[in-house]
């Protein structure tokens, strides 16, 4: 279990109802979603999937929300950009990264299926997604109000499975046994869109996600994917050496 490193006061007791702090940001080069999720009460906060080039935007955005970054999330080593978290943590003393252990990449806090990343009092928990990667994981809001898929499940699709030790197979039982399983109502947030859109629902997803959804078999999944002919990703060379250190440079 991931825990703040700040002590909730007064004023910090979770009511039924209680939303908690979000914010969606973009990235146009590599049309990553970051997410910023704190508790309201005592602004302790994390940083999931943030982006190398986008770290001073994410820092003013902190500053004026008032936030305190206790942690750094990643819901894989993506292949298609570097990320932010290894800037942030020299320029944010204190702060932790987070990655699954499955992954093998280096980080503070090594996490796996069902630890909960507390952040005052509110938190996140971990859902072991593999498929697109070995080390995927989605995050689920403490009141399972959103979940944050990574390239597990996107909007109307979902990641490729043919690099970093990605199975279709896997990708197929980790969507219906991990995500289809919450609440139709839960809100869907991907760690990417290419057509403009900010989110979707899960009972959407299970009813008409053009590969996974409507009943489609594991069969027809595994067929759909082989057939993709996807091009190489521009920065993969690049990006998952860096990723697999969640971002920090390499000294040597």
């Amino acid at each position: 279990m991931c825990t703040s490193t700040t002590t909730p006061g007064k004023g910090s007791i979770v009511k039924a109802g209680d939303a908690m702090g979000f914010k969606q940001l973009f990235d146009d080069d590599s049309s990553t979603y970051t997410y910023l999720l704190w508790d309201p009460a005592t602004k302790d906060a994390i940083i999931v999937d943030p982006v190398d080039i986008q770290v001073d935007r994410d820092l003013k955005e902190m500053e004026a929300l008032g936030l305190h970054l206790v942690y750094g999330v990643n819901t894989h080593a993506h292949a298609d950009h570097i990320t932010g978290t290894g800037l942030l943590k020299s320029k944010l003393p204190g702060l932790q990264s987070v990655i699954a252990e499955a992954s093998r990449a280096k980080a503070d806090i090594p996490v796996r299926h069902g630890d909960k990343i507390v952040f005052g009092s509110r938190s996140v928990t971990v859902r072991a997604t593999p498929g697109h990667t070995e080390g995927c994981l989605s995050y689920v809001a403490d009141d399972e109000s959103f979940v944050l898929t990574g390239d597990a499940l996107l909007i109307q699709g979902c990641g490729r499975t043919d690099f970093q030790g990605g199975s279709a197979e896997k990708l197929f039982h980790s969507v219906h046994a991990q995500l289809f399983t919450l609440p139709d109502e839960t809100i869907v947030y991907p760690a990417h869109d290419y057509k403009g859109r900010t989110s979707s629902k899960m009972g959407d997803e299970k009813k008409t996600n053009p590969r996974l959804g409507g009943g489609k078999t594991k069969e027809e999944f595994v067929e759909i994917m082989k057939n993709l002919n996807l091009a190489y990703p521009k920065k993969i060379d690049v990006a998952v050496p860096a990723n697999m250190r969640c971002g920090v440079p390499d000294v040597a």
